[in-house]
């Protein structure tokens, strides 16, 4: 009964009893690993503000960088009170971490309360526009016949995109050599002055092939890109492969079941909201929204996948 309550009462703050009296009563933090700006640092936002609203309490925004988006994960899984007025961004990284160092200091299956799945990020291979490849193929014929004369850019050792590219790297059995970066802006620089052949990230590329200085060869996802109708998926040019780093809310291990499911509500309605979804389209970011039930079980299978590409590829941070 109460969760209808919750969805036939959309302007009422939702509140639980639990251990800590009625919840929320005081502000919440959500801890985001990245610098201000991005495209999850915009979504979360906006999140924030409508659950604010909601919930008579404000989800204050706490930007924690560092450590590859993993350096709030250990505040979360050992530190943090899991009363739900801490939590954190769950993304792939927090996810894959454990199976690259030799002393792991999580596990994400067991040492967090993930509460709700919501997007992830368009990826793509971007060129510059006066790139001799005029298709990923083309790109790819060029690398087997001239081993290491090609390279990419990433955000970063171990990323998503970094890990997706070596597959399909090793898929096509081509050397290209991997230049990671501390960010996509960084590696779009590389790329336009010519010190690198190409990008594999989320889509900051996206301007730059809107505006004619980069040429996109393929994207990631399901299915094309509305933005891009004409750019062939990873599917089209004979991967069978979807990467979009699917994030979502995470809080510390134990939380009452009750505060998550406030939580799980609010922000469902939030990501579902017509202001939500225009910052989503912004972004190119893809809806993968989970329930909790739902968020929990993929981040053990995605946990098991993640094991296996790690080792599969022989990719380690020490």
């Amino acid at each position: 009964m109460q969760r209808r309550a919750l969805f036939a009462l959309p302007l009422a703050a939702p509140a639980v009893a639990s251990a800590q009296g009625r919840y929320p009563d005081r502000p919440i933090r959500l801890i985001l690993p990245w610098p201000p700006g991005g495209s999850a640092d915009s979504q979360l936002r906006s999140i924030a503000e409508l659950a604010s609203r909601e919930l008579g309490q404000p989800v204050v925004i706490e930007n924690r960088s560092g450590a590859g988006g993993t350096l709030h994960a250990v505040h979360l899984a050992r530190e943090a009170r899991p009363d739900g007025y801490t939590l954190g961004q769950m993304h792939l990284s927090v996810v894959r971490r454990p199976f690259l160092v030799r002393t792991p200091q999580w596990d994400a299956t067991k040492d967090f309360t993930h509460i709700i799945g919501m997007t992830g990020w368009l990826f793509g291979i971007a060129v510059r526009a006066d790139s001799p490849f005029q298709s990923f193929r083309e790109m790819i014929t060029y690398a087997k016949a001239n081993p290491g004369k090609l390279s990419f850019s990433t955000s970063g050792i171990a990323t998503s995109n970094h890990l997706a590219m070596e597959d399909i790297i090793a898929r096509e059995g081509v050397e290209i050599t991997h230049v990671p970066f501390r960010g996509a802006s960084e590696g779009i620089t590389a790329v336009l002055s010519g010190s690198v052949s190409m990008i594999a990230d989320s889509s900051a590329w996206a301007g730059n092939v809107e505006a004619g200085q980069m040429r996109l060869l393929c994207v990631w996802s399901e299915e094309r890109a509305p933005r891009f109708p004409n750019v062939p998926t990873l599917k089209e040019v004979g991967h069978d492969m979807v990467v979009t780093s699917p994030y979502g809310v995470s809080g510390p291990p134990r939380m009452d079941p009750g505060v998550v499911r406030v939580l799980h509500d609010v922000m469902h309605r939030g990501l579902m909201s017509p202001e939500n979804t225009r910052v989503r389209a912004q972004f190119d970011m893809p809806l993968a929204y989970l329930n909790t039930e739902q968020y929990q079980d993929f981040i053990v299978r995605r946990a098991a996948y993640e094991q296996e590409i790690v080792t599969r590829l022989g990719i380690r941070m020490e």
